[in-house]
């Protein structure tokens, strides 16, 4: 399929079905950010406006113009512009709502473009630590705020600017979807997350994702047919595909991307004998498996950090430790707390024992079995 087709003019064939895809609010803000600096520097709103996402495929959408337009040229220096998000056929919270951007431009003698990224009203802000951006910032994550820099930096470069250009992301309807949302569990408060490290969106359908997967998995089981060994790599997603590339000893297994349904794809690979399977994923969403729990998703069940506190407090952390763990956002800064108390490896070995053991009961003998839980900042754990 051609790059040139946009993101929500292309599909993906799910069983039976034929699902429409989208672009991320990521996308969205780069698009709203492109469009008022291009509207200052060329003197008009473009009718629309487009940019390339990480995953390739180009995105467009029509642009809502916010106030009137006095050129950059004539002293002109702020504007507003916005896009809709379209989520395709994802059952996404945000699809349909109205993302903003508003520039400022500065302009310096010299060369070169300095891009600030900040968010406005409707997008949240960071309040505990362990996520993407720092406490305090916009929850606007770095993939995000590189597409927003690399659309201003294009426009600013075609018209000749040299500056500053400062981005303000806002999203009307944020606070009240960010209800909708995972957000005040995270500890993101005031609106939406602006979020997408691919920049589109691929329809979730729940029960067209499972025939995917058994699709997927029946293609890597028919490639090995014959083959005494038959191994797969089961991961959540991009994360866990990128750590299983830095580990040798997986180098050339076939990989299965199973998303939240980590049973179902177990099953799956038992079904279509599988000899060993080496289950590779975030600490974040595998923490579950120690509880049992093998479809990950957060509407199904969040207890990553009653699982930490329960291990912790098995590995002898005291109640002030274990407060501190239930305070935390995610995983990742639960293990921050334990390094204070030197009880990170050894809360992590109790988890991993206790997802071993929830595995093989789910496996029952079918197959041989690896697992491996991973944080950005803490490395791998496992085998």
């Amino acid at each position: 399929m051609s790059d040139d087709i946009p993101a929500h003019e292309r599909y993906i064939v799910a069983g039976t079905k034929k699902l429409r895809c989208g672009f991320t609010t990521g996308t969205c803000a780069a698009l709203a950010s492109r469009a008022a600096v291009q509207s200052l520097l060329g003197g008009s709103v473009p009718q629309r406006v487009a940019v390339r996402t990480p995953k390739g495929w180009r995105a467009e959408a029509a642009v809502i113009a916010d106030g009137e337009l006095v050129p950059f040229a004539r002293g002109g220096m702020v504007f507003r512009c916005g896009v809709r998000k379209d989520a395709g056929d994802d059952p996404d919270v945000t699809d349909g709502c109205a993302v903003f951007a508003t520039v400022r431009l500065t302009a310096r003698a010299g060369s070169g473009v300095v891009v600030t990224v900040d968010g406005g009203a409707g997008v949240g802000r960071v309040t505990k630590a362990g996520l993407d951006q720092p406490v305090g910032a916009a929850a606007i994550n770095r993939v995000p705020r590189q597409m927003i820099t690399a659309a201003v930096a294009d426009v600013c470069e075609a018209f000749g600017f040299a500056g500053e250009v400062a981005v303000t992301v806002d999203v009307p309807d944020g606070a009240r979807l960010a209800a909708r949302t995972f957000n005040p569990q995270l500890g993101i408060t005031g609106g939406i997350s602006i979020i997408g490290t691919s920049g589109v969106v691929e329809p979730m359908s729940e029960q067209a994702l499972v025939d995917a997967l058994a699709v997927e998995i029946r293609v890597i089981a028919a490639q090995c047919a014959g083959k005494r060994e038959r191994p797969l790599v089961i991961t959540p997603g991009n994360y866990g595909t990128a750590v299983v590339a830095r580990l040798p000893t997986l180098a050339g297994m076939p990989t299965l991307k199973c998303a939240n349904f980590v049973g179902t794809a177990l099953d799956l690979a038992a079904a279509c004998g599988f000899t060993r399977v080496v289950l590779v994923g975030h600490a974040g969403k595998f923490v579950k498996l120690a509880g049992g729990i093998m479809h990950t998703h957060s509407r199904m069940a969040d207890c990553r950090l009653e699982l930490v506190c329960a291990h912790a407090a098995v590995c002898g952390a005291g109640a002030e430790t274990c407060a501190r763990i239930m305070d935390c956002a995610t995983v990742e800064a639960a293990l921050s707390v334990l390094d204070g108390c030197g009880l990170t490896e050894a809360v992590m070995r109790s988890l991993v024992a206790a997802a071993r053991r929830h595995v093989a009961r789910r496996v029952d003998g079918a197959y041989t079995f690896e697992l491996y839980l991973f944080t950005d900042g803490h490395g791998v754990f496992g085998g």
